[in-house]
């Protein structure tokens, strides 16, 4: 069968195409070549900046436009000469000596890949890529879902709800600080993902820069590499390798990843749970179906969509994280083919994300049911008079309230404060707690 979407097996290329495309010079098997192409041409403009070789200036504009204008039949060309070579990064390397040689550089095509082995260049195009992808689309959608949360607690920070621990009716809290809590362990979070560097291996062979050093003894290339990686690529250098990247800096951010996917899971799922209670209403379009059998549905599919992703997602960041980090002796292939992937959980990380903000964008607040709960437990009032009455210095107050509350029914405004009115204490005391109401028991009030 012919590719397209409608046959293709990964659903995110298929299905979802549409939705995570903006990936695709990043992820796709053209974005991972492209990539390894800049590579390559930067590191022969470095080598004539470093005068191993005379290139003039005027030519790395030029030189430039090679990866810039990548195209598709380039990527076509190294796949067709891949055929040939069996091997993906030998095909990039002639592909760029075919580019200088209609540049009139014939005689300075040998320097293409002078003294690199093939994970100099998968070790600095990857984690580019990576990088890219992280800063240009990951972190501006998790940052605008982040603002999107913390308006949605602003709006409603005076919203009294009633809290449940265990399941079970607790003590009140708010609407808005109930999302506030998402929004700091997110912002935690992101900290923590930003802060790990982006780190690559340039050294040669096996990390020692033997063939760089052996041709030219004199020339400092560790120095070179540092700065070839940092100042071209964007990258930090890793000091000691062998020939392949530790991943430990990439195992760090896919567990930071999970982490913040994990707390997506978890608000996903307090959602679901306020739909369910009748919290929120969810805005109906006319010709939406929410099941095939049952027309009165408006099924929470958007927040059922995103922690299935954000579970696909996270088994993938998993086994990233575990497997990368290690490498037979001075390497294994195994790291390579798992490489290739790191674009799929990616992806269905910013389909959750996407599923996310719609189903967040449907929510109606029913205040009128969140009120009308706090009215049915009156009994998550005990907590204050109780603590009251221990300021009061009144004897064993907590056992006083649990006799009257715990598993009890039918606790109301009027069964409390018949109670309030049994106890010895003065009638500003009675008062005062008379005034509590699960309305308003609701703690202190933060400002964000």
């Amino acid at each position: 069968m012919e590719l397209q979407a409608l046959t293709a097996i990964s659903p995110v290329d298929g299905r979802y195409r549409g939705k995570v495309e903006e990936l695709a010079p990043y992820f796709s098997e053209f974005g991972l070549i492209r990539y390894r192409v800049w590579v390559e041409v930067e590191y022969f403009i470095a080598l004539g900046e470093a005068k191993i070789f005379d290139l003039p200036k005027s030519q790395h504009e030029d030189l430039r436009k090679i990866y810039e204008d990548f195209s598709i039949a380039d990527a076509k060309k190294i796949k067709d000469t891949e055929k040939t070579t069996n091997h993906d990064v030998k095909a990039v390397e002639y592909f760029v000596k075919d580019k200088l040689k209609k540049a009139g550089l014939d005689a300075l095509t040998e320097w293409v890949h002078f003294g690199l082995t093939s994970q100099d260049v998968n070790n600095t195009a990857t984690p580019m890529l990576w990088k890219h992808a992280v800063e240009n689309i990951y972190l501006p959608e998790i940052a605008n879902l982040t603002l999107h949360l913390k308006g949605m607690a602003k709006q409603w920070k005076k919203v009294a709800m009633l809290a449940r621990t265990h399941g079970q009716p607790a003590s009140p809290t708010t609407l808005g600080k109930e999302f506030m809590v998402f929004v700091e362990r997110l912002e935690n979070q992101i900290q923590l993902l930003t802060v790990i560097p982006f780190t690559a291996k340039f050294g040669g062979a096996t990390g020692n820069f033997n063939a760089h050093n052996v041709a030219f003894p004199k020339k400092n290339w560790t120095k070179f590499g540092n700065e070839f990686v940092s100042k071209k690529l964007g990258l930090q250098r890793m000091q000691y390798t062998t020939q392949i990247e530790h991943y430990d800096c990439l195992a760090a951010q896919f567990d930071a990843l999970k982490r913040i996917n994990t707390i997506l899971t978890d608000l996903c799922r307090d959602i679901w749970t306020y739909i369910s209670m009748d919290y929120f209403k969810q805005k109906v379009k006319k010709d939406e179906v929410g099941s095939s059998a049952m027309p009165h549905k408006v099924n929470p599919i958007d927040f059922e969509n995103a922690e299935g992703n954000f579970g696909i997602a996270n088994a993938l960041f998993e086994h990233l994280a575990a497997k990368l980090p290690i490498s037979r002796l001075q390497r294994d292939l195994t790291d390579s083919t798992v490489l290739r992937n790191i674009g799929v959980p990616m992806s269905h990380t910013i389909l959750a994300m996407q599923s996310l903000m719609k189903g967040l964008d449907k929510l109606i607040l029913n205040e009128k049911q969140l009120e009308a709960d706090l009215e049915r437990n009156w009994a998550v009032v005990a907590e204050a008079i109780q603590t009251v009455l221990r300021r009061e210095n009144y004897p064993n107050p907590y056992e006083a309230l649990k006799a009257l509350t715990r598993g009890a029914a039918g606790i109301n405004q009027e069964s409390m404060h018949a109670f309030v009115d049994t106890l010895d204490v003065s009638d500003k005391i009675k008062k005062e707690l008379k005034s509590i109401t699960p309305h308003n028991y609701v703690g202190v009030e933060f400002d964000y």
